[in-house]
């Protein structure tokens, strides 16, 4: 009956939140529905379970969710991200516009810039660009994934995003965990949906397919649906984008360009040089709970090199930010509901992992042949597809198995930082499966439909990152972390 009560909740979440209601009341409600199967305490559960987790997971995670959603939000209103992108166009132009359209939404989101605001500061950029040149519509959201969901989110050493930073109190990883294995992988993306996306532009062309009709967009950022789905799968509230003030004059392209460096470079010299050199023994005292620089200083460098981030881009913008409290309030505010959706789903993890039928699916996991490394990469990717969610689905996978791989890799001799990868990559493939919020939002944004566009979009987010995958546990199991 336990097991029965775990499919039931995982079930019901997956068919409501499928159809728009918010994870906030769902997740309470599915992790309930497992714990009355195994003849648990509810309300203990609820409270002692749910919410701890769920608090937890804010504790840790908050300061990146806020810092990384003002910081997005600065970007946008200061006409940064708008000025990387038009450049990368100029640049590439007509002839290039599928590479220009994905190295434009990779250097924005590796240095920092949120999911979804790339997303409407390309799509415009992107349609304007394939009609000029001919290229399918059909197109652009496997182009726009391609540079902003892939290798960026999961694979680039040092990547600010949320997904990279999960495993780092886990596992005692910085967020450049594996970097060689990291540029391997990213390599195998790239390559790979570049081949894809120009092999399917060829194609169209010999057909005579051209960009196609004309979209008929309504307000898909304050779009109620869109929102719920979006808030749970990335860290970016889409209804915040209308709020503050847009720059009437553009920065020049260095200005805009410095503060996504800033965040790679502080986050490396936090990373290598500040933090392993800082005495922080009082770490251990009671009052700053009893923990380790390997369990914080990965968050505490993201956070600092954001926080360096948005100070440089204040002070270089702030004659082209003419509401500054309204867009700083607007970045603040886009955080708080992704937030709390994925502590929500990292509440009903952690009930359904406290369940004693919870024991078999453990066996289970630890018991795939292979070792290890494919058991970490097969429990992230079923998780991150059950939930939609790349962030709700690693951790979940985490809370509940990651002693147990730590055990595993102190016995073996494995390196932390190659779980690390693993798990991040594994987290980034069946994410994208036609549920997730921000393949929703990314099609809705770009005029398609998952009847057009969701194939080649499988084919760049999903294929490309289990090669990528594949990879990386084949040459660090054979050669290690490095």
């Amino acid at each position: 009956m336990g097991l029965l009560g775990i499919l039931l909740g995982l079930g019901l979440l997956l068919f409501l939140a499928y159809r728009g209601w918010s994870i906030l009341l769902l997740a309470p409600v599915a992790a309930l529905v497992a714990a009355a199967f195994s003849g648990e305490p509810l309300l203990a559960h609820w409270t002692q379970t749910f919410m701890q987790n769920a608090a937890t997971f804010v504790a840790q995670f908050f300061p990146l969710f806020l810092l990384g959603a003002l910081f997005g939000k600065l970007m946008d209103d200061s006409g940064s991200v708008t000025v990387i992108a038009e450049e990368m166009t100029r640049r590439l132009g007509e002839k290039r516009a599928m590479l220009a359209v994905v190295l434009a939404g990779a250097i924005v989101t590796y240095g920092g810039v949120s999911l979804f605001v790339a997303f409407f500061v390309l799509a415009p950029m992107a349609t304007a660009l394939f009609r000029s040149a001919g290229v399918p519509r059909r197109l652009m959201p496997a182009a726009i994934a391609l540079g902003t969901s892939t290798f960026t989110m999961s694979a680039m050493p040092g990547t600010p995003a949320i997904q990279n930073a999960i495993p780092m109190p886990f596992f005692g990883t910085t967020p450049f965990a594996a970097p060689g294995l990291g540029l391997i992988a990213s390599a195998i993306m790239l390559g790979f949906g570049m081949w894809w996306l120009t092999r399917a532009e060829k194609t169209a062309r010999a057909k005579g397919e051209g960009f196609g009709d004309e979209a008929v967009a309504g307000d898909i950022a304050n779009d109620q649906f869109l929102r719920e789905r979006a808030t749970a799968s990335h860290e970016f509230d889409t209804a915040e984008l209308a709020h503050g003030a847009h720059s009437t004059s553009a920065p020049p392209l260095w200005v805009a360009a410095l503060p996504l460096v800033v965040v790679v470079g502080v986050n490396l010299i936090m990373s290598l040089a500040v933090l392993p050199r800082m005495d922080v023994s009082f770490l251990a005292e009671e009052r700053w709970g009893n923990t380790t620089l390997a369990a914080v200083g990965g968050v505490w460098s993201v956070a600092v090199a954001l926080a360096s981030a948005i100070v440089v881009l204040v002070a270089l913008n702030f004659r082209r930010l003419p509401a500054l409290k309204d867009t700083m309030d607007a970045g603040a505010n886009a955080s708080v509901l992704p937030a709390f959706s994925v502590a929500s789903l990292v509440g009903f993890g952690a009930v359904v992992a406290a369940l004693p039928a919870f024991a078999l699916v453990r066996d289970w996991v630890l018991g795939i042949e292979g070792g290890p490394l494919v058991s970490l990469a097969i429990a992230t990717n079923i998780l991150a597809a059950l939930t939609g969610s790349a962030s709700g689905g690693l951790t979940i996978a985490l809370d509940a198995l990651g002693a147990a791989y730590m055990q595993l890799a102190a016995q073996t001799g494995l390196d932390p930082a190659l779980m690390h990868r693993v798990a991040v990559i594994g987290a980034g493939t069946l994410d994208s499966l036609p549920h997730n919020g921000a393949v929703v939002t990314l099609l809705a944004v770009c005029g398609s439909t998952h009847a057009k566009s969701y194939f080649d979009l499988v084919m760049v987010a999903v294929v490309g990152a289990i090669l990528a995958l594949v990879a990386v546990i084949v040459i660090g199991g054979a050669v290690g972390s490095f």
